[in-house]
C-alpha cells in the first residue's frame, strides 16, 4: 500500500516537473525572447523519449505519463524559441532587400 501512494507522488509530481518548462515559455512570450539553452533542451528531449520508450516496453505508466507530459512541453518550449529566429531571419532578409531598395531610391531622388 505505502509503495502504491509512494508511486502515485512520484509519477504525480514527476508530472507537475514536466510541466515546470511552461514557466520557460511564458517568460518567453513576456518578453518576446527566445532566448533559451538549446544545448539543454537538445539533450534533455532524447532523455524523455528513451524514458517513454523504456516505460511502454515494461508496461509502465508511471514512466510513460510524466515523460510524455515533458516531452511534450520540452518540445514546444523548442518550437516556439526556434520559431522567432527563422521569422526573424526570413523578415530581416525581405526587410533588408526592401530597406535597400528604399535607401538606392532616395539616394537617385531629386
Amino acid at each position: 500500500m505505502a509503495t502504491s501512494i509512494l508511486a502515485v507522488t512520484a509519477a504525480s509530481w514527476a508530472v507537475v516537473t514536466g510541466l515546470a518548462p511552461l514557466l520557460q515559455l511564458r517568460r518567453m512570450l513576456e518578453r518576446r525572447s527566445d532566448d533559451i539553452s538549446f544545448g539543454y533542451l537538445f539533450l534533455l528531449l532524447p532523455g524523455f523519449a528513451l524514458w517513454v520508450a523504456y516505460g511502454v516496453a515494461a508496461g509502465n505508466a508511471a514512466l510513460v505519463v510524466p515523460n510524455t507530459v515533458a516531452f511534450a512541453v520540452g518540445a514546444l518550449n523548442a518550437w516556439w524559441a526556434l520559431r522567432p529566429r527563422r521569422e526573424g531571419a526570413v523578415a530581416q532578409g525581405a526587410g533588408s532587400a526592401a530597406s535597400g531598395d528604399d535607401a538606392r531610391r532616395r539616394h537617385l531622388a531629386p
